[in-house]
């Protein structure tokens, strides 16, 4: 008979901003009935953001879960982006690719997913989970699944060593995101639909002064407007 006890528990770390995306990640990750991991971490990024409160707010949902929580401070190097740079403007584009908007901060996936896989290989972790999605908003190439595949070859390839990217939400619709939060009830004793919505930080401006049935933030930035349009939607089908 195999010894239980010599059997690794499935573990996972989760890339982790306190936005909509990541906290639904954190809770499906947590959930067995989906990610199922039995021990999972979490790793957020502070690199000059605008909105650094979304940290502020991703400590405060890590406590709610019970995971452990850490920050690593990349500032610096990432640039050239709205969300770094405060005298451009948010609602416009991109300045060296018109097609993006402003808010594309150019590798930072790359970027993120490169030290979460590093971090994760000292703690003998072997997958990742992300909040990625090129469903909802075509604007951040580095959201592409295709993207996620060619790093996950490349970091298991330089690691010498299996790496799992997951990504649960990237076929997702924002609206699908909120029925996915609901869906997942209730993980650890947190109501995931009303963490996301009470707890969760996406608008960019780092605003929270304001309180919408879909949680804190201004409509002048997209990560708000599609936010508050995917719960409108999600409200239309009886989701939440």
């Amino acid at each position: 008979m195999e010894d239980s006890s010599a059997i690794s528990p499935r573990r996972a770390l989760v890339l982790f901003s306190g936005g909509q995306d990541s906290t639904t990640c954190l809770f499906w990750a947590l959930s067995p009935e989906h990610g199922g991991f039995e021990e999972v971490e979490a790793l957020g990024f502070r690199y000059g953001q605008k909105h650094a409160i979304e940290l502020d707010q991703a400590r405060l949902i890590a406590q709610a879960a019970r995971v452990p929580f850490t920050v690593l401070d990349v500032t610096g190097l990432l640039a050239g982006s709205a969300l770094t740079e405060y005298d451009k403007d948010m609602s416009g584009a991109h300045e060296r690719a018109p097609e993006l908007p402003a808010s594309f901060v150019p590798g930072r996936n790359a970027l993120f997913l490169t030290t979460a896989a590093s971090y994760a290989y000292t703690r003998g972790i072997e997958d990742l989970v992300g909040g990625m999605c090129q469903t909802d908003y075509a604007g951040y190439p580095d959201c592409r699944r295709v993207f996620v595949d060619s790093l996950q070859t490349t970091m298991t390839l330089a690691l010498d060593h299996d790496l799992r990217i997951h990504t649960p939400l990237m076929y997702r619709t924002k609206a699908e995101t909120w029925k996915l939060a609901a869906d997942l009830g209730s993980v650890r004793g947190v109501d995931v639909l009303e963490a996301v919505r009470e707890l969760s930080h996406t608008d960019y401006h780092g605003d929270r002064s304001e309180r919408h049935p879909w949680g804190y933030g201004r409509l002048d930035n997209s990560a708000s407007i599609l936010r508050a349009r995917g719960y409108e939607e999600a409200k239309v089908q009886g989701w939440v």
